[in-house]
């Protein structure tokens, strides 16, 4: 709770027509702590969320609508937990400066909600200083808007960081002609293969290969459900969070 341990956080979810904003909007509601004050969806006005009080909103738009809402949240001393991907380098950016003339405000971004989801990317950090060649398949809905997934773009960081924490030099690759893209996104020097597929929700498999061997970290996501235990996290703790914060796995202990 942000102000006062004797009443519920007052929360506002921004896209809660959507799947994702209407699983949010239940899980809110049932969770005695928190109280669902504003219900925002496409073409409501912004200003409803500050008329409510909240003090936390749950950005669950898309991706050219998300900016604008942070930057209004944030602007208006709302904390926000944003699960809408496609943010760029020169966006965050624009962010943290916006952040630092905002006293006590947080802002989470997460690629992805799903504590198992953190986890593999944590993992896949650890992994990437053993192995040779790594490479991310990431697997969703054909609704989704953008490719790759904030999430495989995420975890190719994280195994850059631990190639490089290994004295790794780049991944082998032989391939000389690839006039159709066979190989894939470059991510980080990762290469990160996308599908798009009716009956998938959000999966994730992380090959590493050794001589002689592979490893595998593989997550699904079977139900947007699965993303409600870490929104819930993000929105409890991210007044104790002043500033960015991009991946739930800073308000982890994961070491």
């Amino acid at each position: 709770m942000t102000e006062s341990s004797s009443r519920p956080t007052r929360v506002a979810v921004l896209g809660a027509s959507g799947r994702m904003g209407a699983a949010a909007c239940a899980s809110v509601e049932g969770a005695e702590d928190l109280e669902l004050v504003a219900r925002i969806g496409r073409g409501d006005p912004l200003g409803a969320v500050a008329e409510a009080g909240a003090e936390v909103a749950i950005d669950l738009t898309i991706p050219s609508a998300t900016g604008e809402n942070v930057r209004w949240l944030v602007e208006h001393g709302i904390h926000a937990v944003v699960g809408t991907t496609g943010w760029t380098e020169k966006g965050l950016a624009e962010l943290r400066a916006q952040l630092d003339g905002a006293d006590g405000i947080g802002v989470l971004i997460a690629p992805n909600f799903a504590i198992g989801a953190v986890l593999t990317m944590r993992f896949a950090e650890i992994a990437a200083r053993y192995y040779e060649s790594a490479e991310i398949i990431e697997m969703h809905h054909p609704d989704k808007l953008d490719a790759p997934s904030g999430t495989a773009t995420h975890t190719a960081a994280a195994i850059a960081r631990g190639r490089a924490a290994g004295g790794l030099g780049p991944v082998p690759d032989a391939t000389e002609k690839d006039p159709a893209g066979a190989r894939g996104a470059v991510v980080d020097g990762i290469h990160v293969h996308a599908v798009r597929q009716r009956g998938l929700v959000a999966h994730e498999v992380v090959q590493f290969g050794g001589v002689g061997e592979q490893f595998t970290v593989r997550h699904d996501s079977f139900d947007r459900i699965s993303f409600m235990p870490g929104v819930l996290l993000g929105v409890r703790e991210v007044a104790a969070h002043p500033g960015l914060t991009v991946g739930l796995d800073g308000y982890m202990d994961l070491g």
